[in-house]
């Protein structure tokens, strides 16, 4: 029982597991301890955190957060926190507005296009709490529009395809600061989608390390693990702790292993023991 997940998704956002049967597919993997990171809310803990309780796992509280950042993509973990923290929950409430703001505007150029979607698929869709670009690229491989959810993003819904519109996101101090207020430690997920030189990763890691980022996803199953090392050996400069996970979602993502990161490595406990000790340490500066 050595091997454990800090980057998980459930069907509270974009995963295709409900947080029960994640908790269930980790046990039957033998993981013994598991974070659940869903984007933008924290729906999914209260019933992973008991279905972990009877499972004898151990269950970190979680949450990831687009950042507004270009040229690529700015995510922010965020561990430890509190989902019933009012800060937090008002910020993951004005984002779920303005993405249903989107995703009704992202319907309107589909539809504007004649493409043929099943709209009682959407009714049924809009159900759900959590409906993002991958929910809609789904829709758009049922009506044969797409091979598979990579090819609607590559052709449709992707940064600067036809139905693309710029998501909603949180400046960075922001983010930091409902992090922070929620009791939680920011951690820098996968570095190689903000798409920038390895000089400007340096410079952006000690710039977010002074305005509080404690640490950095250096191993994730879409980087190479050699890259990996390199990301491992830049926070340990800039002595921040680092975190790995598999960023799972499901058979969508067949990379993304539950427990498995960067080489299909299974992910080790070394990772959970950095960030336990950092939970503790903010724990201690906060009382």
């Amino acid at each position: 029982m050595n091997q454990v997940d800090l980057h998980t998704h459930s069907r509270a956002s974009d995963g295709e597991l409900a947080p029960a049967s994640l908790i269930e597919k980790a046990r039957s993997l033998g993981l013994s301890t598991i974070a659940l990171t869903d984007h933008d809310t924290v729906g999914g803990i209260a019933e992973a955190r008991g279905a972990a309780a009877k499972a004898d796992i151990e269950f970190i509280p979680g949450i990831e957060i687009e950042i507004d950042f270009e040229p690529g993509e700015f995510h922010l973990l965020g561990y430890g926190i509190d989902p019933g923290s009012a800060s937090l929950l008002e910020a993951t409430s004005r984002l779920a507005r303005a993405r249903h703001e989107r995703n009704v505007a992202i319907l309107g150029r589909i539809a504007a296009a004649g493409l043929p979607l099943d709209t009682s698929k959407i009714t049924e869709l809009s159900q759900e709490s959590y409906i993002g670009r991958p929910h809609l690229a789904d829709l758009l491989v049922e009506a044969r529009c797409a091979r598979n959810r990579q090819d609607a993003f590559d052709r449709y819904l992707g940064k600067g395809r036809p139905f693309y519109i710029k998501k909603s996101c949180l400046p960075l101090e922001e983010a930091l600061s409902v992090i922070q207020a929620a009791g939680g430690i920011p951690v820098v997920a996968h570095p190689y989608s903000l798409f920038v030189s390895k000089a400007m990763l340096g410079t952006l890691f000690s710039r977010w390390k002074e305005m509080g980022i404690g640490g950095i996803e250096a191993y994730h199953p879409t980087a190479k693990y050699g890259q990996c090392v390199i990301l491992e050996r830049m926070a340990r400069e800039r002595d921040m702790f680092v975190t790995a996970g598999s960023d799972f979602h499901g058979k969508a993502r067949p990379e993304c292993g539950l427990g498995r990161t960067a080489g299909n490595m299974p992910i080790e406990r070394r990772f959970r023991d950095e960030l336990v000790a950092a939970l503790a340490r903010f724990s201690l500066r906060g009382d």
